[in-house]
């Protein structure tokens, strides 16, 4: 993995970028079900999930969280760290065999209150499906390093 310093000065306001596709597939979400514990129905009875709205097994929204921000770890940034994510929402279902990407844009940047040698970014982390549905979004917060630190 690359490794490139991108200084809280470098991040500009409406830069986007996309990530590669990743289809979901059954295996994802047994693997996910036993990390998490998660086996409710919905994610994996099929018979059970027929039943249901969705008519088919829904997969776990953690899990396209983890996978949708796995995806945008492309570049390994020594001069900043993740702060959390805020405004995680589940906005459509994802489906076996469904392909994500994350399309990422720099929403805002603020100062650190508690660090003055540093500022906030703030990402805009949309998962996309294949149909261009936007299926989750959150907004990730990082600690970026001031250039000039005066």
């Amino acid at each position: 993995m690359a490794e490139q310093s991108i200084y809280f000065e470098d991040y500009q306001l409406g830069h986007v970028r996309t990530t590669t596709g990743r289809t979901i597939t059954e295996t994802d979400f047994v693997v996910h079900a036993g990390h998490t514990g998660d086996f409710f129905p919905h994610h994996m009875d099929a018979e059970f999930a027929r039943t249901t709205p969705f008519g088919q097994r829904v997969a776990h929204g953690t899990m396209v969280f983890a996978i949708g921000v796995g995806l945008t770890a492309s570049l390994i940034n020594p001069v900043a760290f993740s702060y959390g994510y805020d405004r995680l929402r589940f906005v459509r279902p994802v489906f076996i065999g469904d392909t994500i990407h994350t399309r990422v844009t720099i929403s805002a940047k603020d100062d650190d209150p508690k660090r003055p040698g540093s500022g906030r970014v703030v990402e805009r982390c949309e998962v996309i499906n294949q149909r261009g549905e936007v299926v989750l979004a959150a907004d990730h917060i990082l600690i970026a390093e001031r250039r000039d630190k005066a």
